[in-house]
């Protein structure tokens, strides 16, 4: 039910964008925004606009990576969401492969959130940080494969 309780809050565009402009200020003038959430999968997009290029005329790896990586911590944030202890989340590794120019809106899709939820479980459960490399793939709206991020998380409870 927790889970729920988030996505309905993440699912409100005006909540929502106050969220990420309180916390992610970079990411919320850059235009990337939640599309959908679900507890296995997320889609995160980032256009392609003046704040969000490169001095090639495509988006720059920085705003993907900021997208990529929403794609996987909004999932870890909803499964965080109304857990009886506090467990810190925090980014400890980043990989990224670019396959094509990326000059229109880009949607990056994670759907490692059952693997996310086992780790913070497990987390909980051990007392024992855990990592889980969450995987999110940049696709046009035609479905081309511009870009893939390894998101590396790790989940510790809170003393």
């Amino acid at each position: 039910m927790a889970f729920a309780d988030f996505q309905k809050t993440a699912g409100n565009p005006i909540k929502f964008g106050l969220f990420m402009m309180m916390k992610l200020p970079s990411a919320f003038f850059c235009g990337v925004r939640l599309r959908s959430i679900t507890p296995q999968k997320a889609v995160v997009s980032v256009p392609f606009k003046w704040l969000s290029q490169n001095p090639f005329r495509s988006i720059y790896f920085a705003c993907q990576a900021m997208a990529a990586e929403m794609s996987t911590g909004v999932l870890a944030l909803g499964h965080l969401h109304g857990q009886n202890q506090l467990v810190s989340m925090l980014v400890t590794g980043l990989q990224a492969q670019y396959f094509k120019k990326a000059t229109e809106r880009i949607y990056f899709t994670c759907d490692n959130g059952n693997q996310i939820l086992q780790a913070i479980e497990k987390a909980v459960e051990t007392g024992t940080g855990q990592t889980v490399q969450a995987v999110s793939q940049g696709k046009t709206a035609q479905g081309e494969l511009v870009s893939t991020f390894i998101i590396t998380w790790s989940f510790k409870v809170k003393k």
